[in-house]
């Protein structure tokens, strides 16, 4: 099996290698960068099924990684690992779309219970899902195109690639509008009045359906949420 892969985002060299001893030596793979873009694009592209991330970095803060990182891996758990105490960064941080928080100084310890901790809260999420298949029709998430009986392709928005990204990786259960708003959009949802996540899925069925109005890949579960179909397959890393 193979081992967990996690990368540390820490500019503090002491403590960056501090972590990645503990986690090496719990038996995770580790990757680690020091500066906020160069990260962005390992966390990005990298086979990953954890970040943890620092806030004070240097050419990109760690709440803009975040926030960045939901909108192109959206499932991807990420905890915060900053000195920064107070309330405000930590609810920031949650509504952001992070997974936990941890503020230093912490005991290795505690941080690797934490870590494994939201891995087990999130066993569908180990990897990302790049290809579904509904029906006659072909879906690259990384491509943002569906490919249709005929042979003809369809372009994905980015956000309608990520909600379908999202689905596929809890396709076990309905997603409800706050948690997609939450996870996809990176927005607090307390208080929002919207129907852009139902203008996004009515957009996507008309993408992937033979007929919008009969939905059978992306079904509505009344007073729950949206989830995908059985029907669709699904191809991960």
């Amino acid at each position: 099996m193979a081992r967990p892969a996690v990368l540390v985002i820490e500019d503090d060299a002491p403590i960056r290698r501090g972590l990645v001893d503990a986690l090496t030596f719990a038996g995770y793979e580790v990757l680690q960068c020091a500066e906020g873009p160069k990260a962005l694009e390992i966390a990005v592209e990298a086979n990953l099924d954890l970040v943890l991330l620092d806030v004070m970095l240097p050419g990109m803060d760690g709440f803009a990684i975040l926030a960045e990182l939901r909108k192109a891996r959206p499932t991807l758990p990420v905890i915060m690992v900053t000195a920064r105490g107070a309330e405000d960064d930590r609810v920031h941080g949650l509504t952001t779309g992070a997974d936990d928080y941890v503020v230093k100084p912490f005991s290795a310890k505690e941080l690797l219970a934490r870590v494994e901790a939201v891995l087990r809260r999130s066993p569908e999420r180990p990897s990302d899902v790049h290809i579904l298949r509904a029906g006659q029709r072909r879906v690259d998430l990384d491509r943002r195109e569906v490919t249709g009986p005929d042979g003809t392709t369809t372009a994905l928005s980015e956000r309608e690639a990520a909600i379908l990204r999202y689905l596929a990786a809890n396709r076990s259960r309905a997603v409800d509008r706050d948690e997609l708003l939450h996870r996809v959009w990176g927005l607090n949802p307390k208080g929002i009045q919207t129907r852009t996540v139902d203008m996004h899925i009515a957009r996507l069925r008309e993408k992937l359906e033979d007929d919008p109005s009969s939905a059978t890949i992306i079904l509505t579960v009344r007073s729950k949420g949206y989830m995908l179909s059985e029907s669709v397959e699904a191809d991960e890393s």
